[in-house]
């Protein structure tokens, strides 16, 4: 039988817990190395074991070892502890990542006097005093993990769950089975989307509404000014056939699917933790306790942290963030400007013919690719902005700083990503005005339409182009980065091993259980970890922020693209390899976190499934053109009177979306030049059309405007109504906790109450029992005392 992490020797031979790196200097009167020396004296008054190793490169390594008695402190506390007494069932040696945990915690927590001022290892460390600091891999159980999941022939195998949170902690563990989880869940959304993709494929050439495109004489109104000409419908004949392969009548029965998804992957998540969160006993186990316990082992006359509250602070925080947001939003203004100015200049400066007469799309292509270059710069200001602000708030506990910061460093992304994509989906070509009064910015250039085949293109274009360079790029650099690095650095490593081969050979293969390496072997260990890509407590929750966000395009506008799934099933398949690859081969330990959730993320998903609810709603509602094909069906197409036979009912559709500007009208000719109103076959032209439902005549809205809009907002309202009771149902429908994870936390806490009652009648026993024989000890003492008393 293999054998699994869980039931191997902790940590053979003898390592250290924790590494401390500084620079070397022979100079006591540094002000550095007085620094240092206080710090380690700290920790050594702590009881914490110190050994110091230097190096060739005048750098220090101060090594950690934590002695027993801290570890026995630790589990008694939580056992005795109100919420964390479940997890103390590991009994005999402790294990490596809860050793880490700890020390880590107090490596923290421990402060030297400067001047009047506490510093704490973070602000040493921003001082120079020590460069970095790091715990060990341990090399056998990181050999497993790189041999059962680490790899890149693993993607289609399971993930060794429990191995990983032997190693990497709860909180590692959690992260890879909700990403496995989700990505399993992903397979089924992936094959509707490809078939609402497929059932549009199926009419490709067929549709009446595509042949009345491909057919047409109609001629268009220039896109910009001065150099674009007249146009025929007929030339956006691809992207009409591209168009109906996501804008069907399927679309919407897709969407609604999606939203219900959304809330049954959050419901059979909470069932497939709890069945893991059972099995590792920290079902019950809370944060805030738990940092407690570690305050109590790190300082046993430590004072708790006082919950307080300032309206005044809250207020500045909430202006703070409010202003960021205005701040994330001017930039979405700015790309639209962008894009507005590059559709100008494409026309009218392009050497080449194919952009000239393509510059609306090229513009909106240029304008997705530096979104996501805004992205890219906007992530790091929002990743410190957010963690000021967080620290302004003053918070009382670690645990309530990571949920206040998860939740603005989230919105602030969500606004950076989807601000511009929400402009293109509910106000593109709504607020550009029509021939003769079209809207410009600053009086010069016209604000942009939408595409010649229909809004929703635009907003399929970007989302492609965005969804496609985020996972390709972030992929790329998220794994050469480190290898290239690591490569770079393992000439250090392999000088170590030349020098102490034959030890180094039998630490490998016959190292005893608290058996001691040389001092070689022990610098070699050091420096294969220090060469490593630092790690630190963003490390994890910037995986969390990338697949939440993903999950986010996966969702919100599905029924733009409905191959959004696919696409983010065939990334998560190389994600998770990916970052199992980076946290066991290329990057540093991170330290072990307990946890029985992923933390406020459920909440932020069950807003996002909210927000998919509404976002879909509005974009089929008010984006697709699935509401004015129906009323033109049953209101003014040829099956209206419900006499017409032998014709298909969206006949004379395209035309009926079409409005006429004639080049007479005053008011057109100053927006037209003549130049402009000639084909590029040489033919002049007295009219043009454009979409919308206006009067010929005044370029009012017509009444069929006010039909499609009343029908759009009773769509809309239905919609969401009906995809919000199928998800409550599902929520109702689906309970947290399967049946036989209830029934083993009832039957453990019976086991363990009905323990704790017979050490307590085994303890009153013994009291009686001694009892007893002190009192038959004093009865028999005094029957002597009365006998020598009557001789």
């Amino acid at each position: 039988m293999k054998r699994t992490m869980s039931h191997r020797r902790q940590h053979p031979p003898l390592t250290f817990d924790y590494v401390l790196v500084g620079k070397f200097s022979e100079d006591e009167n540094n002000h550095i190395f007085k620094k240092q020396r206080a710090f380690i004296e700290s920790l050594k008054k702590k009881k914490l074991h110190v050994h110091k190793i230097g190096d060739e490169d005048e750098k220090v390594f101060y090594c950690i070892r934590a002695p027993q008695n801290i570890f026995e402190t630790y589990r008694y506390l939580l056992k005795v502890s109100d919420a964390c007494n479940w997890s103390c069932e590991q009994q005999g040696t402790i294990p490596q990542s809860i050793r880490i945990r700890i020390v880590d915690f107090i490596l923290h927590h421990t402060y030297i006097e400067s001047e009047g001022v506490s510093e704490y290892l973070p602000d040493l460390m921003k001082k120079n005093v020590f460069e970095t600091h790091f715990c060990l891999h341990e090399k056998r159980e990181q050999k497993d993990l790189k041999q059962s999941w680490a790899r890149w022939s693993a993607c289609f195998k399971g993930q060794p769950i429990t191995n990983v949170r032997n190693y990497l902690g709860e909180k590692v563990a959690l992260y890879f089975l909700w990403l496995g989880w989700y990505t399993f869940l992903l397979i089924p959304a992936s094959v509707i989307g490809v078939i609402v993709f497929l059932y549009g494929l199926a009419f490709y050439n067929t549709s009446p509404l595509i042949k009345e495109v491909c057919q047409s004489n109609v001629i268009m109104c220039p896109l910009c000014d001065k150099t674009c000409k007249v146009w025929e419908l007929s030339e956006t004949c691809m992207y009409a056939k591209v168009t109906l392969l996501f804008d069907n009548e399927g679309t919407v029965a897709f969407a609604m699917f999606m939203a219900v998804w959304a809330t049954v992957f959050l419901e059979f998540w909470k069932r497939h933790r709890s069945s893991y969160v059972c099995a590792w006993k920290v079902f019950d186990w809370c944060e805030e306790e738990e940092e407690l316990i570690l305050e109590i082992v790190n300082n046993a006359q430590c004072e708790p942290k006082i919950h307080r509250h300032s309206y005044l602070r809250s207020t500045i925080v909430m202006v703070l963030v409010t202003l960021m947001l205005l701040i994330i939003i001017g930039l979405t203004h700015v790309l639209v400007v962008c894009r507005v100015i590059a559709t100008v200049l494409l026309a009218e400066n392009s050497p080449w013919k194919v952009i000239t007469e393509n510059s609306q799309t090229v513009a909106v292509m240029l304008g997705a690719v530096l979104h996501y270059i805004t992205i890219t710069v906007m992530t790091r200001v929002n990743c410190t902005v957010a963690m000021k602000l967080s620290e302004m708030e003053n918070k009382h506990s670690h645990a309530a700083v990571e949920r206040s910061f998860t939740v603005k460093m989230f919105i602030f992304q969500f606004f950076t990503m989807f601000s511009s994509l929400i402009y293109t989906a509910f106000f593109l070509g709504r607020i550009n005005g029509h021939p003769g009064g079209y809207v410009r910015i600053s009086g010069i250039w016209r604000l942009e339409e939408c595409h010649p085949s229909g809004c929703l293109t635009d907003l399929f274009i970007q989302m492609s182009v965005i969804m496609v360079l985020k996972q390709t790029f972030n992929n790329i650099f998220e794994y050469s980065g480190p290898w290239f690095s690591r490569w770079l650095k393992r000439k250090k490593t392999q000088k170590f091993r030349r020098r102490c081969f034959k030890c180094y050979k039998k630490e490998c293969m016959n190292a005893k259980e608290g058996s001691e390496l040389c001092e070689n072997c022990k610098l070699e260990e050091i420096h294969r970890n220090y060469s490593l890509i630092q790690t630190d407590r963003f490390s994890l929750f910037n995986e969390f922020l990338e697949m939440v966000i993903q999950f986010s395009f996966t969702t919100i506008f599905v029924a733009a693209f409905p191959l959004a799934p696919l696409l983010a099933l065939l990334n998560n398949i190389i994600e998770i390899r990916l970052d199992a690859i980076k946290m066991v081969s290329l990057e540093r330990r991170l330290v072990p976190t307990k946890a029985n959730d992923i933390g406020v993320w459920t909440d932020v998903l069950e807003v996002i499934g909210v927000l998919a609810v509404i976002a879909n709603g509005l974009v089929i509602g008010i984006s697709s053109d699935f509401i004015p094909r129906l009323v033109y069906q049953y209101f003014y197409g040829p099956c209206a009177s419900g006499s017409a036979t032998g014709i298909d009912c969206m006949a004379g559709y395209i035309n009926n979306t079409l409005s006429i500007a004639d080049i007479s009208d005053e008011r057109v000719r100053d927006d037209f030049t003549s130049a402009q109103m000639v084909t590029y076959s040489g033919r002049n032209v007295t009219h043009c059309s454009y979409r919308d439902y206006r009067s010929n005549e005044d370029f009012s809205l017509t009444n069929q405007f006010w039909v499609i809009l009343a029908a759009r907002l009773i769509f809309i309202i239905l919609f969401e109504h009906v995809v919000v009771m199928f998800k409550c149902v599902a929520s109702w429908f689906v309970p947290n906790s399967p049946l036989d994870v209830r029934n083993e936390r009832l039957y453990d806490k019976l086991k363990r109450l009905k323990e704790e009652l017979r050490a307590q009648r085994a303890h009153q026993d013994t009291l009686t029992k001694l009892n007893e024989n002190g009192n038959a000890k004093r009865t028999s003492k005094q029957k002597k005392t009365n006998k020598l008393n009557s001789m």
